[in-house]
Formats: C-alpha cells, structure tokens, sequence
C-alpha cells in the first residue's frame, strides 16, 4: 500500500448507488459538488492542525471532488515537504504529524452531513422517477 492510499475512507455500496444514479439519468455532476464540499470541511480541519512553522504549509491544503472521491492535498513544488510531514521519514528523523488523516477524522460529522443531504435529495429524485 503505497502513502497515497493510506487512511482511504471506502462506502459500501458507492458503485452500485452511481450505477443506479447513472441509469436514473443522473450525470453525477452533483456528487463531484458533494465531494468538494466535504473534501472543503475536512481541508478547513486539516489546516489548522498542519505544523505552522512560517503557515507556507497550511496555506497548500485544499480540497477537491471528483465523481467518485473526496479528495485533500497539501503541499506543491514549493513545498515539497507535506508527504514527509504528514506521514514522517524515519531514516531523517522526521516524526509522522498526521494533520491531513486527523483533520478528515475531527471534521467527520460535519462532512458527513453533506453527503446524508445529497443522498436524501437524490434519493427524493430517483422515487419521482
């Protein structure tokens, strides 16, 4: 399992819900809207538990959503240390601090939220059908 990977977040019965959304004429175009919004929270949560040294870091973390995942990155060419932070480098000495994993962890009610409402208006759409 590669560092990407770790603290993925898997709900069952996701693929069978797009199918079900697709064939009810659902471009899921509103699920990449609930993912941002959720991966949004747990960014908002994340930044404020990221090591603030000079803030270079905690003003990389951002959220984003696709049709299928939520999604938080940290860090960019300038700052090329988020991985290491976040998950630690031994051989440098470098403790994991695992902002990014807490953060989503912390913030949980919040973005759950936002997809129990995306859930019950889509659900509202299909039984219209």
């Amino acid at each position: 399992m590669g560092w990407q990977e770790a603290g993925l977040v898997r709900v069952e019965g996701a693929r069978e819900l797009r199918r079900t959304l697709k064939q009810a004429g659902d471009e899921l175009q509103e699920m990449r809207t609930a993912h941002k919004s959720a991966a949004d929270i747990a960014a908002r949560a994340s930044s404020a538990l990221a090591p603030h040294r000079t803030d270079r870091l905690a003003r990389t973390i951002r959220g984003s959503g696709t049709k299928t995942a939520a999604v938080i990155r940290a860090g960019f060419a300038r700052v090329p240390y988020a991985g290491p932070i976040h998950w630690g480098w031994f051989a440098r000495h470098i403790t994991p601090q695992p902002f990014l994993s807490q953060g989503a962890q912390d913030s949980e009610g919040r973005w759950i939220r936002v997809y129990e409402s995306y859930l019950d208006k889509t659900l509202d759409k299909i039984q219209g059908v």
